[in-house]
């Protein structure tokens, strides 16, 4: 269900409203495993509400775009616990690539949305396996699929999970990127098809 009055009214009514929803969404995890820090979480930015809401408190740093939607996705995330570099896998890319191998060469947990912060939706940009590559750590697909959801009429189809829904979260092996420019190709490859695998759209 397309839902064009969603995004405005969550921008409106803020972080409070989407947490107060998101404390009655139920969760189940498969593939997850004691993985180790540092490495990168990626998922797709349309899954970005769910994710975020069962990863709180957890102490992920999350690269979040200089966009102005990113400014809202920041009040939302600071106030779950994530800590926040700003930049994108393009408008600001640099700095925020360079913030990201720093966050991952002290050993922290990253979370990138390699299709924001504006798409083409679904379609891996090289940011993210760029700085997994450059810090020599493993990224993780992480998918979401939640069993009823309102889904906004923006580039990302944004998914909000309606009240009381069933979310099942599933996780990729860990995908270990090679050197050069044939090992970010392969690298970009991988993530796009592990995040099809574990969204359920393979």
């Amino acid at each position: 269900m397309k839902l064009g009055w969603a995004e405005p009214i969550a921008k409106a009514v803020g972080p409070p409203a989407i947490k107060t929803l998101a404390a009655t969404w139920r969760f189940r995890e498969s593939g997850g495993q004691p993985w180790k820090p540092p490495f990168i979480f990626v998922l797709w930015h349309s899954r970005i509400l769910p994710l975020l809401a069962l990863h709180k408190g957890e102490g992920l740093v999350l690269l979040i775009s200089r966009h102005r939607d990113g400014e809202y996705l920041a009040d939302l995330a600071d106030g779950w616990g994530y800590k926040s570099v700003r930049g994108s896998t393009q408008r600001g890319g640099e700095v925020g690539l360079l913030g990201i191998v720093r966050a991952l060469q002290a050993g922290a947990i990253v979370a990138i949305t390699p299709d924001g912060p504006q798409g083409p939706r679904e379609r891996v940009q090289p940011g993210a396996v760029a700085a997994a590559q450059h810090a020599g750590v493993p990224i993780v697909a992480a998918g979401a699929r939640a069993s009823s959801a309102w889904y906004t009429q923006s580039w990302d189809r944004m998914c909000i999970p309606k009240p009381f829904a069933a979310i099942d979260v599933r996780y990729s092996a860990p995908i270990q990127i090679g050197p050069k420019k044939e090992g970010l190709r392969a690298g970009i490859d991988a993530v796009t098809r592990s995040l099809h695998e574990v969204n359920g759209t393979s």
